[in-house]
């Protein structure tokens, strides 16, 4: 499965200048300067006009970054060499807060519209030198849990692991950014306070705006003051286009098998992949001394029967690690979602986002299409819209396997897309 928003054959941003009330500083370089060399040089083609507000507010936060690099204490070798817990430790000692005079950018919109691209555009003409860091989100809050581990027995931990990331990163960009978990709803507020306070600057993608994340999540009344602080803290920009530009693209490396007799064929590719290597059962690393159970890997190939990998409880962590141990994945018998898997599905959703965020391959069978496979998956207003039910039996068997999930039923869009 190759990762497509990356491939810029598919995207041109009609700009005019002269409808912009921003002035630019072209000369300085930034997203607009090189997304102008890259159509000179043919790599851009005629795409979307939407996304031109989103370069547009990336190339003024560019500019304003460049301007205050000082104030905003980015220069890696000027900033303090205090560690995480020593800067914890000074700040009992000398209470200091300071928000960074510049404010980020979050960007949210549908599937496939460029939001990484875009964020990827930006982040690469940063200096080198910069406090930057550009992560994955499941990725990023699986550090933070580590990173808390770690400092078991601080009076305050994810003020001690706030210091730690704003010591490595003052710009902080966060892809795919989403709440699923109520572990992670519940510390992102005071994570985010602390980090906000050190002075960090967040850039960060969604398919979410703002006021929807977490959408009817556990004890989301204590998740709610990270929302106005979000909001406080970035720009909110919403990319409008309903162009999904990965399905513009073919991606030659990953097959799709439909149907349960497509077995063989998934056995017949992945064989072909490890070539004269015997597959065989492996064990790998994932964090926190945890290992993963491989059924069949070889010559960076892993081979796993649906129930093996979603249907027990693993995570993000799990795919990882996964991921950072094999390029392709053989996934046999991925089955139609409804209330009854509603877990699995979860599971599903984030083990794509991680073989796309890591680039890896997927090879997989499946009972349907993709569309098919998430077609009971609803979100409540789609709930709300969908027709009265007659009183048959099969209308009756139909409804009680309908899951009406809000975060399910957006992250599905995604997930197909991919």
């Amino acid at each position: 499965m190759r990762r497509s928003v990356r491939s810029f054959r598919h995207f041109r941003y009609a700009f005019q200048r002269q409808e912009c009330n921003y002035s630019f500083n072209v000369n300085g370089g930034g997203p607009y300067v090189e997304y102008e060399r890259r159509i000179a040089a043919g790599e851009l083609v005629d795409g979307d006009s939407f996304q031109v507000g989103t370069l547009r507010e990336l190339q003024r936060l560019y500019d304003e970054l460049v301007e205050s690099a000082d104030a905003c204490k980015l220069d890696r070798y000027t900033a303090s060499d205090k560690s995480g817990r020593s800067r914890w430790l000074w700040s009992r000692l000398m209470p200091q807060s300071w928000y960074s005079p510049i404010k980020g950018l979050y960007l949210y919109g549908g599937v496939g519209t460029g939001k990484t691209m875009l964020m990827d555009l930006f982040f690469d003409q940063l200096p080198v030198n910069w406090r930057k860091k550009r992560i994955h989100f499941h990725d990023f809050m699986l550090n933070v849990h580590s990173r808390l581990q770690r400092h078991k027995g601080v009076a305050d931990p994810l003020e001690v692991v706030a210091g730690e990331i704003s010591d490595e990163a003052i710009l902080l960009c966060l892809d795919e950014f989403m709440v699923t978990d109520v572990a992670d709803a519940l510390i992102l507020n005071r994570l985010f306070r602390h980090l906000f306070n050190n002075g960090v600057i967040l850039v960060a993608t969604s398919n979410r705006a703002p006021d929807n994340l977490y959408e009817r999540g556990l004890q989301r009344d204590l998740f709610l003051p990270f929302i106005t602080t979000l909001k406080e803290r970035c720009v909110a920009h919403e990319i409008g286009s309903a162009v999904d530009y990965r399905k513009m693209t073919s991606a030659q490396q990953g097959f799709y098998f439909v149907g349960k007799e497509s077995s063989s064929l998934l056995k017949q590719k992945f064989q072909q992949l490890i070539g004269e290597q015997k597959a065989c059962p492996q064990e790998v690393e994932v964090v926190m001394g945890r290992t993963l159970q491989v059924p069949l890997g070889a010559n960076g190939c892993a081979y796993f029967p649906f129930e093996e990998l979603c249907d027990k409880p693993l995570g993000a962590a799990d795919y990882f690690g996964l991921s950072n141990n094999f390029h392709t994945l053989a996934l046999e018998g991925v089955p139609i979602f409804g209330l009854h898997n509603r877990a699995a599905a979860y599971r599903f959703v984030t083990l794509v986002d991680v073989i796309y965020e890591n680039r890896a391959r997927l090879l997989c069978t499946a009972e349907g299409s993709p569309l098919d496979l998430f077609d009971r998956i609803v979100t409540i207003a789609d709930a709300q819209q969908m027709a009265p039910r007659t009183s048959t039996r099969s209308r009756k068997n139909d409804d009680s396997d309908l899951c009406v999930d809000n975060e399910l039923g957006f992250a599905k869009e995604r997930t197909i897309s991919r």
